[in-house]
């Protein structure tokens, strides 16, 4: 079990993991409700994270971030959900306000 410890990631890495990969992997492994949740939240950040994002959906986008944190508070247990899981439904305000977030990316620093 030590081996299969995914360490060292930088955010660039655990960024594709999370939009690319992740929906493949769980397709298999998990329930059909978790792994359909799971893909949408991945969808979710596909979407924040495009070069081109129109910006009259970024309402749709708040509700449908606060949707999915409810669904996911449905199958997860309440250890999983500390601030920073919570912080997904103001990322969809934040880009009104900031502009793009590959704009203010950390991929450059690291």
């Amino acid at each position: 079990m030590k081996y299969l410890k995914l360490i060292g990631l930088k955010y660039h890495d655990c960024h594709v993991l999370m939009q690319q990969l992740l929906p493949m992997v769980i397709r298999g492994i998990l329930p059909k409700n978790v792994r359909v949740i799971i893909s949408r939240l991945c969808l979710f950040f596909k979407v924040i994270f495009n070069k081109v994002l129109d910006f009259k959906k970024l309402d749709e986008l708040e509700d449908e971030s606060a949707i999915i944190l409810c669904q996911l508070k449905m199958y997860f247990t309440p250890l999983f959900f500390y601030i920073i899981v919570h912080l997904l439904v103001y990322l969809a305000r934040e880009i009104r306000f900031c502009g793009l977030v590959y704009l203010r990316w950390m991929y450059p620093i690291e």
